[in-house]
């Protein structure tokens, strides 16, 4: 997937202030590239990922993929997009604690429309390749901060999607726990040759991507 994004802004209301997030941020994505985000805290850089990611509209701009406005569309559309060729992970894995692993990994593909049977193959296929084949019965609290974030690896990926966003994937894990996840999230990138963008406050993590871009002032800079 193509991502181009020009004069992205979003002004947040606090109180009686009106404060500028993004600032009219540009940016392009090419099929398959690889992207780290930093900068400091309260930068903008999960207001970014959210307005790419078609979970919050912003307050100007336009973010297109392959050519099409992505504002323009339905909300509806939007919902498809977000579905079927956009992966979300996450700092909180956001899993949901009354679902086993596969029953979490499983709700992307039946939301899209498909079968029980087709959901419960693909999700085990994915749980297999994320090393959790023998935990497909356990329920969040059951499994380690490690494995959690794994299932959500995992449903964010599911649907072999086009863009695949991280937002302190890495986060809330200890650093033995973080480079063994990061390395799987990289992995699974390489394999189903998707866009990436992972916003990190790790700098070596960020050091491993070929485009490094930091995000203060609510603009991009390179790195």
């Amino acid at each position: 997937m193509n991502v181009e994004i020009k004069g992205l802004r979003r002004i947040h209301q606090k109180g009686a202030a009106l404060i500028e997030v993004l600032r009219g941020v540009d940016m392009t994505l090419s099929s398959g590239e690889r992207v780290a985000i930093v900068g400091p805290s309260g930068s903008g850089k999960s207001t970014f990922l959210h307005a790419v990611g078609l979970l919050d509209q912003p307050t100007a701009g336009s973010v297109c993929f392959d050519g099409r406005d992505t504002l323009s569309m339905s909300s509806s559309e939007r919902a498809r997009i977000r579905n079927r060729r956009i992966g979300f992970v996450f700092q909180a894995h956001n899993l949901l604690p009354e679902h086993s692993a596969l029953g979490n990994v499983m709700i992307p593909v039946r939301l899209a429309g498909s079968s029980a049977s087709v959901a419960e193959a693909r999700a085990i296929a994915l749980l297999a390749a994320v090393g959790l084949g023998a935990r497909l019965s356990h329920k969040p609290g059951e499994l380690s901060g490690g494995e959690q974030q794994r299932v959500a690896i995992a449903r964010a990926l599911v649907m072999a999607p086009d863009l695949v966003l991280a937002d302190e994937p890495t986060g809330n894990l200890d650093p033995d726990t973080a480079a063994g996840v990061f390395e799987l999230l990289l992995d699974l990138n390489t394999q189903l040759e998707s866009t990436l963008v992972v916003v990190t406050h790790s700098r070596s993590l960020a050091e491993r991507f070929p485009r490094r871009l930091i995000l203060d002032g609510g603009l991009f800079r390179e790195w």
